[in-house]
Order: structure tokens, then sequence, then C-alpha cells
């Protein structure tokens, strides 16, 4: 599916959308407001680079911080969940990962965290290793991952 499909599915469910982003940096929200007309849809990016800004935009937890670290599904879970509770839209996708170069062996370069909230959804959280082809490559991959996750959950609103 295209974005312009992504967001004419939005507009037909009347929904509206939020991106939390860390490593893309607000990849996510350009793809989508590249298309002309998805005002419609698109409620607002947040794009919260450091844990302060995750914690000041997106109320993520600093006991949540400290105890996984900003790459986590349990981060990604909170910067969704406060990108729904921070704006007007029902359906929000967050990235947290390690685009690189760099990472550890706990946390390796290529991992990123994803997180989708809505009303009416169940918060979804997953972990892609998209492994170390280089900084631009990781991060496009999570980008478009983010946006199948968009496209997947919009199937589900009625």
């Amino acid at each position: 599916m295209t974005v312009a499909a992504l967001l004419d599915l939005a507009k037909a469910r009347g929904v509206m959308i939020a991106t939390a982003e860390s490593c893309t940096g607000g990849m996510v929200a350009a793809a989508l407001t590249d298309i002309p007309g998805s005002s419609a849809v698109v409620e607002r990016g947040f794009v919260t680079y450091t844990n302060r800004a995750k914690q000041d935009m997106l109320g993520v937890r600093a006991k949540t911080l400290d105890a996984h670290g900003a790459v986590s599904e349990k981060v990604a879970r909170e910067m969704a969940e406060g990108a729904v509770r921070n704006s007007q839209a029902q359906l929000a996708v967050s990235i947290t990962g390690i685009a690189g170069p760099g990472g550890s062996e706990f946390k390796p370069e290529g991992r990123v965290c994803f997180g989708l909230a809505g009303e009416g959804l169940t918060t979804h959280t997953e972990t892609v290793e998209f492994g170390a082809p280089g900084r631009d490559a990781v991060r496009l991959a999570a980008r478009d991952h983010a946006l199948d996750l968009l496209q997947n959950a919009l199937l589900k609103f009625t």
C-alpha cells in the first residue's frame, strides 16, 4: 500500500494519526506529510531524540528509562501511548532505536523498537533487528516498518 493509500484509509475511517519518533528524527511524519491533503489525518509528530524530550513531550517515565533504556519496548509503549494522550489523534506509532554507527553487545546497531497505540486498540510493541546495513538504511527500514504498522492498525478501525 502506498502512503497516499494509507492516508486515504485513515480519512475513510475518520482516524487522526500522531507519530513519536526518536532514531528516525521525523521521517515517518515527513513521509506522511509529503502527500498533499495529509493535514486531514496527520494530527502531529513528536521528535523526541533525547530522554528528556521523551519525558517532557510524551510522559515517558524516568524509571522506565532507567530500568530498560531508551531502546526498549517499554519505552516504545510509553512513547506511543503518550503521543495519543498528548494529541487529538486516535492512532500513534512510536520508534526508538540504534540507527548507528555503534551500539553494544546488549543493544546492537540496527535494533529498533516500535509501539502502536490507539483508541480501542491494545497497545502493541515489537522489536526488529535490521542488522548493521548503515545508518541511512536502518532509518529508512524503520520508517517503512512504522508505516506498515499504521496501515495494519487502520484496517482494524471500523
